[in-house]
């Protein structure tokens, strides 16, 4: 009794199909290299209002990551980040302008309180889903605006007259202007949230709460405590919007109420939607379109700028209807295939076992017909039918 032989695949072979893979990860490391140069490199290059633009590329960034960080990933849709937006922006204000503590510590306090924020919107909202966490999101949005204009809190948040905030000092080693030092320091809190929110999702937490929006009654029975999962989301989420909202203030340097109304929400959603959801690079993305498009489009026309931006958005969806993430995704997939296209696999040869089997019967000395190609069969088909149809005929010309 012999035993099947294994097939083998010659080491070359294997190391010729493993340097055809896709080096996608060493690719990743370049690309995030390379944007990184440009970052630093900007501020050198530009100079004044575009510098200050770039600022709150990255600013809206990090407030749409954390919208992605509840929506995309989590699978809550909220529509109130503008409101902790704007918290974070008061807390640094009141913190600078009334107590007089330096902006660098404004930062953690304005996550921290709206950290304590979200997590107390996020206790009712366990209970409910979809459009209803949508409606108490909306209510946030609309009350917090109302709240600071409120006469009993005119001592802390100045009112409908808002704050003015100082620009913050550039430490005297560096020889850099003001709004290059803010830009930095913008650009390091950005790249420090956006690593944490990488850990965060490459983490067994982060899978928990994947596994919570992918499918919440699977988690619940492979053990994932969905109410604490969904809770701090929702209150980590507040906490990156937050820090958004402090820098915002430091860049803008005035906050008001009416700075932070319903639309500064939708936007974030929108800039979350055309970025990519559940993508971190899109979140970039989704912060240059809320900053830049609503410019061109009132620069092509003042009195009809909202319908231009909608045109706008909504050519936008149609080109990537996946966000700009999936778009880059499938541009870089096609690119890669047709750059390495996979190797053909051999074809099957379907005759060989009959071949085989003819070959053993003539070996033993019988004699075995060659079975009809296609055309051979078709051919003989037809013969066969023109034979009955010649038979017939003659049948009918016969004397009965």
């Amino acid at each position: 009794m012999t035993t099947p032989q294994q097939e083998t695949v010659p080491f070359g072979a294997a190391a010729a199909s493993g340097a055809r893979r896709p080096t996608w990860p060493q690719t990743r490391h370049w690309v995030l290299a390379a944007a990184l140069a440009v970052a630093i490199a900007a501020p050198f290059f530009f100079h004044g209002f575009v510098i200050f633009q770039l600022t709150e590329v990255m600013i809206y960034g990090l407030a749409i990551l954390g919208l992605n960080l509840l929506t995309g990933f989590n699978g809550q849709f909220s529509v109130g980040h503008g409101a902790f937006y704007g918290l974070g922006a008061y807390v640094t204000a009141i913190m600078m302008q009334r107590w007089g503590i330096a902006y660098y510590w404004t930062l953690p306090a304005a996550g921290g309180v709206c950290f304590v924020v979200g997590v107390l919107v996020g206790l009712p909202a366990l209970r409910l889903q979809g459009l209803y966490l949508a409606l108490v999101t909306f209510a946030a949005a609309v009350a917090l605006p109302q709240l600071l204009k409120f006469h009993g809190f005119e001592g802390w948040t100045g009112g409908v007259q808002g704050i003015v905030v100082d620009q913050p000092d550039v430490p005297g080693f560096l020889p850099i202007s003001a709004d290059q030092w803010l830009y930095f320091f913008t650009l390091g809190v950005m790249l420090l949230m956006f690593a944490g929110a990488s850990n965060l999702i490459r983490s067994r937490t982060g899978r928990a709460i994947m596994a919570i929006r992918d499918h919440p009654i699977a988690a619940a029975a492979m053990g994932i405590n969905a109410p604490v999962y969904k809770t701090l989301t929702f209150g980590v989420s507040a906490l990156y919007t937050g820090v958004a909202g402090a820098l915002g203030a430091l860049a803008v340097q005035f906050v008001a109420p009416d700075s932070f109304t319903l639309f500064l929400s939708i936007s974030f959603l929108v800039g979350l939607i055309i970025g990519g959801m559940g993508s971190l690079p899109g979140c970039l993305f989704g912060g240059l379109f809320v900053l830049y498009v609503p410019n061109i489009a009132e620069s092509v026309s003042r009195g009809l700028a909202g319908a231009v931006y909608g045109v706008i958005m909504l050519l936008v969806i149609f080109a990537m209807p996946s966000g700009a993430a999936g778009f880059v995704r499938h541009a870089a997939g096609y690119l890669s295939r047709w750059r390495n296209p996979p190797p053909e696999p051999a074809g099957q040869n379907l005759a060989a076992p009959q071949n085989a089997y003819i070959g053993q019967q003539q070996a033993a000395g019988f004699a075995v017909r060659q079975p009809p190609g296609i055309v051979e069969e078709q051919a003989l088909r037809i013969t066969a039918q023109e034979a009955l149809t010649t038979a017939k005929q003659e049948r009918s010309r016969k004397p009965k």
